[in-house]
């Protein structure tokens, strides 16, 4: 049952991956994450299988391997997260507290891919 809900999982986050990758709306990196860990943890087959797609060596090879990402992958995940929730802030207008937590999810979230994640060279 646990294999299953991770290919389950995994197939949906590679499918909003694949969309994101080519929609500039939708990261592409955090849902592609998930499919690695999903494939890895629930089938040795398709983790071999989606380690092998130029999806995963566009996208994430070089961040697996410590070498970490793009100045372009990481500023247009983090234009993204701050597009999203800039939408949440508004909506969210009548609860501040709510508006405080996005506020500190999305400061840690900048810091983050800022000064934790390296920089990797331009391919």
């Amino acid at each position: 049952m646990k294999r299953i809900f991770f290919i389950v999982i995994g197939c949906i986050s590679l499918v909003l991956g694949a969309v994101g990758a080519v929609l500039p709306i939708l990261p592409c990196f955090p849902f592609l994450l998930l499919a690695l860990i999903c494939f890895g943890k629930s089938s040795e087959r398709l983790h071999r299988w989606f380690t092998g797609t130029g999806l995963y060596k566009n996208n994430l090879e070089s961040y697996v391997k410590g070498e970490g990402m793009t100045k372009a992958a990481k500023i247009k995940i983090m234009v993204m997260v701050t597009v999203l929730f800039a939408i949440g802030f508004i909506l969210m207008s009548r609860i501040p507290v709510a508006r405080a937590v996005m506020v500190a999810v999305w400061l840690i979230h900048i810091l983050y891919f800022t000064f934790k994640v390296r920089t990797a060279e331009q391919k």
